[in-house]
């Protein structure tokens, strides 16, 4: 007689990246456009305001790259660890968002708007 398999991992373990990765990928998608086109603010602004904004512009960029990576790493690791440590990737599918969150709010704080 063929033994029973049974399953210990808990069940549907990929809901919580699935929703992380619906939520995540379209708000870094807007922050990174929106980033990318907010040196068009300054198209009409005068040579200080211009080299004032440019100077906070580049690092402030850097931020927001650096954290969108950032959640796209986190992003990944909760798939990674969705079969083997739920926990974890719950965690990390909840982290996800606040990440791409957290780097927008940082990228409009150093940056000297006009």
């Amino acid at each position: 007689m063929p033994e029973e398999v049974t399953d210990t991992r808990p069940p549907r373990t990929w809901i919580a990246p699935l929703i992380s990765t619906v939520v995540t990928l379209p708000l870094a998608f807007f922050a990174w456009v929106f980033g990318g086109l907010s040196p068009m603010a300054c198209d009409s602004c005068s040579e200080a305001d211009s080299d004032r904004f440019d100077t906070s512009f580049d690092p402030a960029w850097t931020v927001l790259t650096l954290g969108l990576m950032l959640a796209l790493i986190t992003l990944v690791t909760s798939w990674a660890l969705s079969r083997h440590r739920p926990p974890a990737a719950l965690a990390l599918a909840v982290l996800a968002p606040g990440v791409v969150f957290f780097a927008w709010v940082t990228f409009m704080a150093l940056v000297d708007w006009p």
